[in-house]
């Protein structure tokens, strides 16, 4: 069970009187971009430390908010300014940083995965029970109005009740324009690990937890080109396979198939559909916030015919639900507010070790071609109910 279903203690010396929880970060990497621009906006938050292995690196991030300083790692973990930790360090790291953040009795937010291995992450989550801290971990793309609006259609029961759904992430490879392309193709990394977050996830607070799994995998290349940055037209190998399909069983019976693919040059394929007794759900891109949902009522579909316009029949949905304008922090946030509220948060540790449970588990029933059993499960996240807009308001203005 996670810390977060007993609503655990605030960290030594976290704000207690609304003000907002004090952030160090950990890795000013490519990703901190769009982290940066969303705590900058977000009065729930406040950078106060960054740290990471290129001091100048850190020094431009730190720069973007006032006040905040550049540490070395042992000297954030210790600052008396520092509530919780933004861990944005490479998969490899995650549940390293994570456990020494909590022995130095700090809240933790993480970047996806978890860590590498569910032992791992288990180890995350047990140091969090013991010692009454939170963690959360990313993706908290699910907690835009995207997925939060598909999910109201789900709740009033739109399409009835959901008994299936497919999900889809085909992308020719991120060698093409990431320029240190080499850890998606390691162990840690690949379609599933590092896309598979945002869709897993995405079921999970749809469907609810998954039970068991069946899973295959293949690797059409064993090479890759970098196709920009200063290393472009170097060559690398591929030390994973690039290309997952698996098939998920829910605990409610729902059965999802999902296909992630670094191989894939072009795909007129949705991203995720969700299928009822009484209709469809089209739901957005769940590596964004937001999107267009839509809906395919069966009471409305056309009668039978080889002419009939299926098309015409689905429905703009429009936002039901959701952080409004969200982007990737928002996570932290909610975590920040959940503290003051006494709640759990959305983006939890028990969540993030069961989607990585998930794609983990795939990737066994994909290598010994059995179904497997997953070992852990969640509770489906509290949905964000409505339209909520949390530059709005501070800390203590919000139970949402």
């Amino acid at each position: 069970m996670s810390a977060a279903t007993t609503a655990p203690a605030a960290a030594s010396g976290a704000p207690v009187d609304g003000s907002p929880l004090r952030v160090g970060v950990v890795g000013a990497g490519v990703i901190s971009k769009q982290y940066s621009a969303s705590l900058a906006r977000l009065p729930q938050l406040r950078i106060t430390a960054v740290s990471d292995l290129d001091t100048e690196r850190a020094g431009a991030l730190a720069a973007e908010h006032a006040g905040a300083r550049v540490l070395p790692l042992e000297q954030l973990l210790a600052a008396d300014d520092v509530d919780v930790v933004l861990n944005l360090t490479l998969p490899r790291t995650h549940a390293d940083i994570a456990l020494q953040a909590l022995a130095a009795g700090k809240h933790v937010y993480g970047e996806k995965p978890l860590a590498m291995h569910v032992e791992q992450g288990r180890q995350v989550v047990k140091a969090a029970a013991v010692s009454g801290l939170r963690v959360g971990c990313a993706p908290d793309t699910v907690l835009g109005t995207g997925v939060q609006s598909a999910r109201a259609v789900l709740d009033t029961g739109q399409i009835g009740v959901p008994h299936s759904a497919t999900a889809f992430m085909t992308t020719p490879g991120h060698e093409r324009w990431h320029p240190q392309p080499d850890f998606y193709y390691q162990p840690g990394g690949g379609p599933l690990l590092d896309m598979g977050p945002y869709y897993v996830t995405s079921l999970v607070h749809l469907l609810g937890p998954v039970q068991r799994v069946v899973g295959v995998s293949w690797r059409p290349q064993q090479q890759r080109t970098i196709g920009s940055g200063p290393r472009a037209g170097e060559s690398f190998e591929v030390a994973i396979d690039s290309s997952v399909a698996g098939v998920l069983v829910h605990a409610s019976g729902a059965v999802s198939t999902l296909v992630m693919s670094f191989d894939t040059w072009a795909a007129r394929l949705p991203r995720i559909e969700v299928h009822g007794t009484g209709g469809s759900l089209s739901v957005p891109d769940p590596n964004h916030f937001d999107g267009s949902v839509q809906v395919y009522s069966a009471a409305s579909a056309p009668a039978p015919s080889a002419e009939a316009d299926h098309e015409a029949n689905w429905r703009e949905v429009g936002v039901r639900a959701g952080y409004v304008g969200a982007g990737r922090g928002y996570g932290l946030a909610d975590l920040a507010i959940a503290l003051g509220a006494g709640r759990a948060h959305r983006a939890s540790d028990e969540v993030a070790l069961h989607v990585l449970d998930v794609m983990e588990s795939v990737q066994r029933a994909a290598d010994t071609r059995s179904t497997v059993e997953l070992s852990t499960t969640c509770e489906r996240p509290e949905a964000v109910g409505e339209p909520v807009d949390l530059t709005a308001a501070p800390l203590h203005h919000l139970s949402t």
